[in-house]
């Protein structure tokens, strides 16, 4: 189980290697995606607080990246945070999420990306339930139900 020190381990000293990695060109990209989704996960955006359906379902399940289908998280990992985004106490495998120092608009948070293709998933706070106290909270046009 991951705890807010890994995540901090991770973010400062490199990422768990991925089982694989995909890269492509924006132009790929764009053309592979809604413009919304592109806006979020390639160009680091976020949905309005609220916004995604998926924040309030709660079924068994994966969820995997809406770019490249890397399985992100297990529904049984999924609560409800109240911050309007759909929010995950831990990733489906280690290695299948990687975080980088954001200090971005004034805040130190850590970003969370697909550890396959870099998407921008959202942020981690240390402040989620026990037992590893995380809040993955993600944008939820980044992750397709499978």
């Amino acid at each position: 189980m991951l705890k807010w020190r890994d995540i901090l381990n991770f973010a400062n000293h490199g990422n768990p290697q991925p089982s694989h990695k995909i890269d492509k060109t924006p132009q790929q990209w764009q053309s592979e995606l809604s413009d919304e989704v592109y806006q979020i996960t390639r160009n680091k955006g976020t949905e309005r607080p609220f916004s995604g359906g998926s924040c309030s379902v709660f079924e068994p399940g994966k969820y995997a990246c809406t770019c490249c289908g890397n399985v992100l998280f297990d529904g049984d990992e999924k609560f409800e945070s109240g911050s309007g985004w759909p929010s995950f106490t831990q990733p489906a495998q280690t290695n299948a999420i990687a975080y980088i120092s954001d200090s971005s608009h004034g805040m130190q948070r850590i970003e969370i990306v697909c550890n396959v293709c870099d998407a921008h998933l959202g942020h981690v706070f240390p402040d989620g339930p026990p037992p590893s106290g995380l809040r993955y909270c993600v944008n939820a046009l980044s992750m397709k139900k499978l």
